[in-house]
């Protein structure tokens, strides 16, 4: 094994610890927060607080190797700080030891040879960028890719680190997927959570957060296809899972409202098109107004309190990044667009591009292929046959086919218990959220039908919750439910190595892959080439201009 391999892993559990680190440091400043047994809750807390530290630090400097390691630094010295105040703490060693043996087994996913289209296009180049510069205005006119600004590439720039250098640039994902997994399985069993089997209710939140633990580690095992896309959509099925359960208090107090402002932001920080899941504000209002009957009160908890002010932050950050590098503050959507700024892109440029996306996800082109009228293809439902032809029956049909397998494994293991006297039903809440979950499976089918934006977590919620409803109402011993999630999640794990071992095995077959020696993803020239293009444009206008254009 080369000294570049234990480098790797080195950072891996250093940039961990001082997620974490942030995580507990931003918590603390939230009264009565219990979750500091949680390393899934603190660890999104910290990704959520890195974000928004990574927008405010690159408005002055560069993300260069020797800030990222005092920022680093600062979240260690918090992380030890915090360890040492709950290392006595009642069942924190086995949380601590689970956290750090989980991320360890899904580390297979790290290894890469070579990542996604967008990645080298891109995402590469933009995270790159904000480690070499500042801020600059107008970068959206060097490429399309630069347009698109996302969370993800701010959060990947803070680990350009020594002699590593670039090679993390993919981290990001593999911390929401490993975060997000730790409290599915904190939902799934209280086993999880205090690692004996304790009796406890099982309630369809149990089933939900099982099913959705499976399906994205199941689907989303490969972690090079991650981008910004899927990252997103397994932080949606956290979200509604947070929210589902808010709807089963009796006291609107008791909502978390604090981590769920932080998931919503987060998510729309990812990707543009997320904005449209700010509807799921809609049945959390109507909720918290029906337990205090007061509008004001309710606009107030969720737009008016400190949790409220850093999601409103995150979100000021996002739409000034597509502003500075656009003149749109909600790129592609052309009304967002203003044409009277040296920076701005034309409202003609704008509406080419959006019909591009639009063409490209309706199955309409492809890095090989474009029909023949593009204009008159996406006009209407003229695309719909097309799509159905060679998307639908090419990507969506194996993705139902999935999701079919996993209902039929449910169904076997469920299928001769006792019905429940009292069957959880449809709620006005849950009915509310299922309903906004339909919208928006109507807007991605109309706009954007491509499974990367959005189609997978829609698809998966609208028939994961009625299915953990239909589950949960037949009677279940926590016994027995323990023991068959337990079973079930590591089935899970299994698969998820086994299939990232495969994967490796074809990257060292395919592309002369050496894990052990030569663990980093593949660099060329093409990677630079944006950046090159940028340094040219500067250096011809002779200074280093905070405007390029």
């Amino acid at each position: 094994m080369s000294l570049n391999f234990f480098i790797f892993f080195a950072y891996y559990f250093i940039i961990l610890f001082s997620i974490i680190g942030y995580g507990y440091f931003l918590l603390s400043f939230e009264k009565n927060n219990k979750n500091y047994l949680n390393f899934g809750y603190i660890g999104i807390v910290g990704l959520f607080f890195l974000i928004i530290y990574s927008y405010l630090s690159n408005i002055f400097l560069a993300h260069s190797k020797n800030h990222n390691i005092i920022v680093l630094i600062f979240g260690l010295i918090s992380f030890l700080y915090f360890f040492i105040k709950y290392y006595k703490k009642k069942f924190f060693k086995k949380n601590f030891i689970f956290l750090i043996l989980f991320f360890l087994v899904i580390s297979i996913s790290l290894f890469i040879k070579k990542n996604h289209d967008d990645f080298p296009y891109y995402h590469f180049a933009y995270t790159f960028n904000l480690t070499q510069n500042s801020l600059d205005f107008g970068i959206g006119k060097i490429n399309h890719g630069f347009r698109t600004p996302s969370s993800i590439f701010y959060l990947n720039s803070l680990f350009y680190l020594p002699i590593v250098e670039y090679y993390l640039f993919n981290f990001s994902a593999i911390f929401i997927l490993g975060f997000s997994n730790i409290i599915f399985l904190k939902k799934i069993s209280n086993f999880f959570e205090n690692f004996k089997f304790k009796k406890t209710e099982i309630d369809s939140i149990n089933y939900l957060s099982l099913l959705c633990f499976i399906f994205v580690n199941i689907f989303f095992y490969r972690l090079s296809e991650h981008g910004t896309d899927r990252s997103a959509q397994i932080l949606v099925f956290v979200l509604i899972i947070y929210l589902l359960e808010s709807f089963k208090l009796k006291d609107y107090i008791k909502i978390d409202l604090f981590f769920i402002s932080i998931l919503f932001t987060f998510i729309i920080s990812l990707k543009a098109f997320y904005f449209l899941y700010l509807l799921f504000i809609i049945p959390l209002f109507y909720f918290i107004f029906k337990k205090n009957n007061k509008v004001s009160l309710t606009i107030k908890l969720l737009l008016f309190k400190r949790y409220s002010l850093y999601s409103i932050l995150l979100i000021f950050l996002v739409i000034s990044s597509y502003f500075i590098n656009t003149g749109c503050l909600l790129y592609p959507i052309s009304f967002t667009c203003f044409e009277n700024f040296a920076w701005s892109l034309s409202i003609e440029n704008v509406n080419k591009m959006n019909d591009w996306y639009e063409l490209w996800s309706k199955a309409g082109a492809n890095p090989n292929y474009r029909v023949l009228n593009p204009e008159q293809y996406i006009v209407g439902f003229n695309w719909v046959s097309n799509w159905v032809n060679n998307y639908f029956f090419n990507k969506v049909s194996d993705f139902i086919l999935g999701l079919i397998f996993i209902i039929l494994v449910f169904w076997f293991l469920f299928r001769n218990l006792k019905k429940k006297k009292f069957k959880e039903k449809f709620n006005s809440f849950v009915l509310l959220t299922y309903s906004v979950l339909i919208l928006i499976l109507f807007e991605w089918f109309i706009n954007h039908p491509a499974l990367r934006y959005g189609g997978f977590c829609i698809i998966s919620l609208i028939i994961f919750i009625p299915l953990a409803l239909y589950l949960n109402s037949f009677e279940m011993s926590h016994i027995k439910f323990n023991k068959i999630a337990i079973t079930l999640v590591i089935i899970t794990v299994g698969i998820f190595e086994i299939r990232n071992i495969n994967r490796v095995i074809n990257e060292v077959n395919t592309y002369n892959y050496k894990p052990f020696s030569e663990t980093f993803y593949t660099i060329d020239e093409n990677y630079f080439i944006l950046q090159k293009k940028l340094e040219s444009l500067k250096n011809n206008n002779g200074f280093f201009s905070k405007t390029i254009f």
